[in-house]
Parts: structure tokens; C-alpha cells; sequence
């Protein structure tokens, strides 16, 4: 394939890459001033990159044709799937940034700096080309121009000490865990002699050297941070709890299914032939994500530590559909992705929308006591976020949970599943502990603070996507997952 065709191939990449350098040259002149203007430019060029994803979602792309640059990056429709959620996800969180920064919650640094928006689109350029990666070399470009944009976002109220501590453990944990995936890169590469999908895969056919294991499961572990996946999810509460409240509903969403994806591209087309060597860790994974993510929460007094342990749980159950190890399980898998990109884009919505007149924001149960009566419509979208996690049916959380299970019984992991159901009804204690305190509480009539319109939208969207009238595109969504998961392993 000559360049002209691969340039043709990552438009998206190209006009995320030319607005974010002319932006960047925009904040570096105009300062915070032009930060409303860099803003709605960033959301604009996120719009026009999800635009031209639209004909490869809906006929579907796969085959050499999506081969780019000589096999460093594939833009097939499991790519564009994953980039579809990702720049909708980064749009949502820069709609409801400037309300969050102009507030009293941003502490002395009042106001939305010129820089976020840039720090956003080049965190999902990142995430673009984790997605689309053919090569490690590719791959670890990617993941590393996201964890450099995430670090400062983490960190971006300099003189908010949770968020310079948040910033600092988030910078300092993801440079150990990209050192392991470079550590287990490099054995691979040593083994196989390439560092293209192909060659390793190739490479790794027949019996498993010892050191080619090693570099194996360096690689899934460096992986796993990125998803927040027990073991390696000590940095997620804190970081969550700390990072300003839209960088924390950023995080929960596009890196994750980013991570997500990439894990994905990576155990079917470089490990495709040691399915049982990569199935057993990221089975053992999954279930100790639902576990610990569900018993993890059920002390937390702080709502934003309480719903990274639901990311933790989450991830458990996404990893569940990719341990099926099969195209009903990737399937599966990304149709939950949908589905929980939704929930968590209203539930921290709704977080950003419980502030005082003054503009502080209110993050502990004792501040919700009694909402249902103070503020009955953040009350009730909150209800409806919290049982869809917990997978009450007839949310639309309920569908997305059924299909990973049906995948999983269907491959005759039926043990299994039987865990993470059980687990799941452990979990449904704090998420019905929402609905006790905001319905059967006296109110603490604290959340007095007006939204924007930006945030109501949003709010009202997400609601009725995971309400009953979101089964009305389960249709639609299957079909786009089944040919993102075919595409997927079609180029196996």
C-alpha cells in the first residue's frame, strides 16, 4: 500500500495532530483567554474525526485494505469502534469542564486553562493510535503520548494538594508499569526476532520458550494498569479520588477503552497461538477485579473512591467477555464497553452537578441524604446510573452483563460465570446504598448549586441511553460489535 492510501487510512490521527499543534500555539499566545475558543475548536476536530469513522463503522472495513505504513497500524472496524467511543467520551468531558473550572471547586486557580483542551485531544490522538496499533513500537507510542497528556491532567490544579498527590503517584506508578510492558516488549522482540504483530505471533508458534513467557506476562501486566485490573489497580482510588472531578470522569472512560482494546488486539494477534498460556492470567484477572472490586467499595464514604472501585468491577466483567477467547466473547465484550462508557459519563455527570451556591462540590454520601427531595431529577438519573451498574434489569447495565455471561456459558466456562454473578450481587450493596441514602434519608439540603445546559444534556442522554428505551439500539450496537470483533479476528 503506497503513503497516500495510509494517510488516506488515519485522516482522524492527522486532523487531531494538525488542531492540536495549532491549538497549542493558540493557548501558548492567547493564554487562558482563548481557552473557551481552544475548547469548542477541540470539540469541533472530535467531532470531524468521529465524522469520518462513520462509513467504516457502518459497512464495515477489514481485510490488507486496512493496513497502514507497512503493517505499524491497522485501522479495521475493531479500531473504529474503539475510536468512536473514545472521542465521544473526550467530547462529553470537555462539555462539562469549563462549569467544573469556573467554580469554587477549582480552589484559587478559577477559571478553565487554555491548556486542558489541548491536553484532552492529544491524550485521544494517543489512545487513536493505541487502538490502531500493528507493531509494538506503534503501540507503545500511543499509550505513552496518552500517560504523558494524563499525568498533567491528573496534576492540572497545581495548587490543589489532592490534585498535585494524584498527578505525582499516577506519573510515578505508570512509569513503572510502562517500564514493565518495555521490559516484556524487549524479550519478546529477543525471542522472535520483530516487533511487528505478525513476526511475534509467527514467532511464537509451537511450544512457549521460558523467556518468551516472561516477556508474555510482562506485557499483559503492563497492560493491566492501563485497564485498572487487579492486581496492578492500587493507583485507581486515589487518583480518582483526587484528579479535578471532569479529568476522573475522563479516565474512567476513553483510556479505559483504549486499554481495553489494545489488550484485546494484543492477546488475539500476537498471543493468538498460546490461548491457553494468556487465557489462565487474564481469566485470574477478571475474577479477582470483580471480587476485589465489589468488596473494595463497600466501606467508601467518598463517591468518587466508591465508583473507581465500580471501574475496578467493571473492568473485571470486560475482561470476562476477552477470556472467552473467541468473536462472541469480543463481542461481548465491546458491547459492555458501550454500555458502561454511558453509565459512567452520566453517573460523574451527575457527581459534577451536586455543588453548593457558592460552586463547591460535594463528593461523600452524607452530602446526598435526602436528594430525592431537594433535587428530584439528579436524584432519579443518579438511581437509574447506579442500578444499571449493579445490572438490575430492565436497565440496559442488566443487557450488557447478560451477554458477557451468556459468552462465557456458551465457551463452557460455566464456573466461572457462576463466580462473577455472585460477585455481582455482592456488589449491588453499594450501588442500592445510593438509592437509601438519596430516598430514605433526611435531606442534608446542601446541593443547592445550578447546572449548565451542557450538563443537563448530558445527563438526560446517558440517562435514557441505559434507561428501558435503550434496548431500541441493542440492534444496532450488536451489529456494529459483531463486525468490530469479526474484523478483529480476521486479521489473525
Amino acid at each position: 500500500m503506497d503513503f497516500s492510501s495510509s494517510f488516506a487510512l488515519i485522516a482522524p490521527e492527522l486532523l487531531l495532530t494538525g488542531t492540536g499543534l495549532a491549538l497549542l500555539m493558540v493557548a501558548a499566545w492567547g493564554g487562558d483567554k482563548a481557552a473557551r475558543f481552544v475548547a469548542i475548536a477541540a470539540v469541533t476536530a472530535l467531532f470531524g474525526a468521529g465524522f469520518m469513522l462513520v462509513p467504516g463503522l457502518h459497512f464495515g472495513t477489514d481485510g490488507p485494505e486496512t493496513i497502514a505504513f507497512g503493517g505499524l497500524m491497522r485501522v479495521d472496524s475493531f479500531a473504529l469502534f474503539a475510536k468512536a467511543l473514545i472521542y465521544l467520551a473526550a467530547i462529553a468531558c470537555l462539555m462539562v469542564a469549563p462549569a467544573f473550572f469556573n467554580s469554587a471547586a477549582a480552589g484559587q486557580e478559577r477559571g478553565l486553562r487554555s491548556e486542558y483542551p489541548v491536553l484532552i485531544l492529544f491524550a485521544a490522538l494517543g489512545m487513536s493510535i493505541m487502538v490502531s496499533a500493528g507493531d509494538f513500537m506503534t503501540l507503545y507510542l500511543g499509550l505513552e503520548l496518552n500517560s504523558l497528556a494524563s499525568y498533567v491532567l491528573a496534576a492540572i490544579l497545581r495548587r490543589d494538594t489532592r490534585s498535585a498527590e494524584a498527578g505525582l503517584k499516577y506519573f510515578v506508578l505508570g512509569a513503572l508499569a510502562s517500564g514493565i510492558l518495555l521490559y516484556g516488549m524487549s524479550l519478546l522482540y529477543g525471542f522472535t526476532g520483530g516487533t511487528d504483530f505478525a513476526t511475534v505471533r509467527a514467532g511464537l508458534t509451537g511450544e512457549l520458550a521460558v523467556g518468551a513467557l516472561f516477556g508474555l506476562i510482562f506485557v499483559l501486566a503492563g497492560l493491566a494498569f492501563k485497564i485498572a485490573a487487579v492486581p496492578f489497580h492500587m493507583w485507581t482510588p486515589d487518583v480518582y479520588e483526587g484528579a479535578p472531578t471532569p479529568v476522573t470522569m475522563f479516565f474512567a472512560t476513553a483510556p479505559k477503552v483504549a486499554a481495553v482494546a489494545l489488550t484485546a488486539r494484543v492477546v488475539f494477534e500476537v498471543f493468538g497461538a498460546q490461548v491457553t498460556a494468556w487465557q489462565q492470567i487474564v481469566m485470574f484477572t477478571a475474577l479477582a477485579s470483580i471480587i476485589f472490586g465489589a468488596l473494595g467499595a463497600i466501606g467508601q464514604e467518598n463517591l468518587k473512591r466508591l465508583l473507581a472501585y465500580s471501574s475496578i468491577n467493571n473492568v473485571g466483567f470486560i475482561l470476562l467477555g476477552l477470556a472467552v477467547a473467541n468473536e462472541a466473547g469480543a463481542s461481548a465484550m465491546l458491547v459492555y464497553l458501550f454500555i458502561y462508557v454511558a453509565m459512567s459519563l452520566g453517573g460523574f455527570t451527575a457527581l459534577l452537578m451536586l455543588r453548593s451556591e457558592d460552586g463547591d462540590l460535594f463528593e461523600t454520601f452524607a452530602d446526598i441524604r435526602g436528594l430525592s427531595v431537594t433535587q428530584p431529577a439528579i436524584a432519579w438519573c443518579l438511581l437509574l446510573f447506579m442500578f444499571s451498574l449493579a445490572g438490575i434489569p430492565p436497565l440496559l447495565g442488566f443487557y450488557s452483563k447478560f451477554v458477557v455471561f451468556q459468552a462465557t456459558v456458551e465457551a463452557g466456562l460455566v464456573a466461572f460465570g457462576a463466580i462473577a454473578i455472585a460477585a455481582s450481587v455482592i456488589g449491588a450493596f453499594y450501588y442500592i446504598k445510593f438509592v437509601k441514602v438519596m430516598f430514605f434519608d433526611e435531606p442534608a439540603d446542601v446541593v443547592k448549586g445550578s447546572s449548565g445546559t451542557a450538563h443537563w444534556a448530558l445527563l438526560f442522554l446517558t440517562a435514557a441511553i441505559i434507561s428501558p428505551l435503550g434496548y431500541l439500539l441493542t440492534p444496532s450496537l450488536t451489529d456494529l460489535a459483531d463486525k468490530a470483533a469479526a474484523a478483529l479476528f480476521l486479521a489473525v
